[in-house]
């Protein structure tokens, strides 16, 4: 189990090479929802995401003869930003397994920063695909969200937004394997231990919900939902039961709520979200979570969009 002790040693690990994001605040978001609203900015994170946090961490630890070796990772995207960004800062080379459909805007900036990337078809076992090329060319894997470096990095993000913005009574955080709702239900357990963690996830892909309820790990099928960061069938063998020990319920929103929601970022608030890192505050927005009154924390995950498959969204919300 991951402690609140390795976060804060993550914090100091990556902090030379991190951003400390700022939160940010919303009258006019206080005013629709009644409660205070604190959003946590991953999204200016350093290559646009949380994943930097816990990347740069899992590479920094890794041994020096297996820093010369390399490192292999899976992502639809913004982990394999970041663990290609972290080698490209550390000096490791990194092989990224990506989904034939990933977002060009996170395919490009994968490449730019160095990584060589592999590509696989849905309905292929990504998993499988990068375990062999770890096994072929000797390269260390470094999953996206079920591993202890990667967790406790990502659990930085709450630990800087309690530390910045003070008390909250509720931390609302997007979920897709649960890494960073792990990491931030340890840190917000810690320094709060009255504040409510919230998970929220899309409805078409629900499995931390039902695995939540039915208190065993429930795996579906690849869902189909614009929040491409949260295309997973399941939580984690780690990050199943902190789920289960930290976080106080979980939450889901459909994809129409997540696009008005994330084009309400965009329009009111001036800041690009992209879909899955908007998933927090569709929760909010929509009144899913019961805030009125309280001091909400909300962790805006990401924020790479393809601005041309935005573009079209939003003219299918007008239509």
């Amino acid at each position: 189990m991951v402690s609140f002790a390795d976060i804060a040693a993550a914090h100091e690990r990556i902090k030379a090479h991190a951003e400390r994001t700022p939160f940010l605040r919303s009258t006019q978001v206080d005013a629709l929802t009644g409660a205070r609203v604190f959003f946590k900015c991953e999204n200016f994170q350093r290559m646009g995401a949380f994943k930097f946090r816990g990347a740069f961490n899992a590479l920094s630890r890794l041994k020096d003869e297996d820093q010369k070796k390399g490192v292999v990772a899976f992502s639809s995207g913004n982990h394999a930003q970041a663990v290609a960004l972290a080698g490209k800062i550390l000096g490791i080379k990194a092989v990224i397994v990506m989904p034939e459909d990933a977002p060009k805007v996170k395919l490009d900036a994968t490449r730019g920063y160095g990584a060589d990337i592999v590509q696989y078809g849905r309905g292929e076992a990504r998993e499988e695909l990068a375990g062999r090329l770890a096994t072929e060319r000797g390269l260390t894997l470094i999953p996206p969200f079920d591993h202890e470096h990667v967790i406790a990095g990502q659990g930085t993000a709450a630990k800087e937004l309690i530390e910045d913005a003070g008390e909250l009574d509720l931390l609302l955080v997007p979920c897709g394997g649960g890494g960073l709702l792990s990491g931030c239900a340890i840190a917000a357990k810690h320094l709060l231990p009255g504040c409510r963690v919230m998970g929220v996830e899309p409805e078409a892909g629900n499995d931390a919900s039902q695995s939540f309820a039915k208190k065993r790990l429930v795996t579906i099928a690849i869902p189909d939902t614009i929040a491409d960061g949260a295309r997973t069938p399941s939580l984690g063998k780690l990050t199943f039961p902190i789920v289960m020990r930290y976080v106080d319920d979980m939450l889901t929103v459909d994809d129409k709520e997540l696009a008005r929601s994330m084009f309400f970022l965009w329009e009111r608030m001036k800041v690009v979200v992209e879909p899955t890192g908007s998933l927090a505050f569709a929760a909010l927005i929509n009144g899913k979570a019961k805030a009125k009154g309280l001091r909400v924390g909300v962790v805006l995950s990401g924020g790479n969009v393809d601005l041309h498959w935005a573009a079209a969204q939003l003219h299918k919300q007008k239509d």
